[in-house]
């Protein structure tokens, strides 16, 4: 999907809008977020739920442009 850009049209900012919901919709990103909290936690961080959020998102996000990356070498 690639990274949105500041003057990207409404319709491409909808559609990234909508994949971030799904993601952090995803039992898997709440899986992720919540052990992140855990080890932040123990960490004594501060906004602990707030960074956790950031970074599990942070790693959706990047996986999908690693596999697209990985996808467009392989062809």
């Amino acid at each position: 999907m690639g990274v949105p850009k500041f003057d990207s049209s409404e319709e491409e900012i909808k559609k990234w809008l909508n994949y971030i919901a799904l993601i952090c919709l995803s039992e898997e990103f709440q899986s992720l977020r919540k052990e992140l909290e855990n080890i932040y936690l123990q960490s004594n961080m501060e906004n602990v739920r707030l960074t956790a959020f950031q970074d599990a998102l942070f790693a959706f996000l990047s996986q999908e442009e690693d596999e697209q990356a990985y996808q467009s070498k392989a062809y």
